[in-house]
């Protein structure tokens, strides 16, 4: 049982809410449970679940690339809630779990990966580990590859990935079984 006891469906009220609840369990991430523990404060939850589900399913960037990244951060993290989740929508669009553990392995080498999926794993993984090696030679390589607006984008959907997993993690939320 999570630290904060997450509210019952009927206990949500509010419209809005429930349908970012709705859309969160649709795509798969994040799921009720993360998602009704946040509906304790309905203000935030709104906010909160409006900005995940924009930046992982908005924008220019690929879903299947943002999903790999997204899972690389939570086993990075070693978080096991937020690494169990997988995106409906890129499982849908043909994202396996074989190019998922390579996302989190050893990319660099892997022939499966562009060069500018490699530089976004490689942005995540710095992000993450090693901020200080992201400088003007990093984002010169990244523009190479992507736009300065893409760019921002990956920068914020890691940032904010990173950020809700810490979150999860101190909320001590535990993966269904699947």
């Amino acid at each position: 049982m999570p630290h904060i006891a997450p509210l019952k469906p009927e206990e949500i009220r509010d419209p809005e809410l429930r349908e970012l609840i709705r859309r969160g369990e649709e795509l798969g991430v994040p799921d009720a449970l993360f998602s009704r523990i946040l509906a304790r404060a309905p203000v935030h939850a709104k906010a909160l679940l409006r900005a995940l589900l924009h930046s992982h399913t908005e924008g220019s960037v690929d879903h299947r690339l943002k999903e790999i990244i997204r899972v690389q951060l939570a086993r990075t993290a070693g978080d096991p809630y937020f690494g169990r989740l997988r995106s409906a929508r890129a499982e849908r669009e043909g994202l396996d779990e074989n190019r998922i553990a390579a996302g989190s392995g050893k990319f660099e080498q892997d022939p499966g990966f562009t060069a500018a999926e490699k530089w976004a794993l490689r942005y995540a993984r710095e992000m993450y580990l090693n901020p200080e090696k992201i400088d003007a030679a990093f984002y010169a390589e990244g523009k190479r590859h992507y736009t300065e607006a893409q760019i921002m984008e990956l920068g914020a959907f890691i940032a904010f990935h990173y950020g809700m997993q810490a979150f999860a993690r101190t909320l001590g939320a535990k993966p269904h079984p699947q």
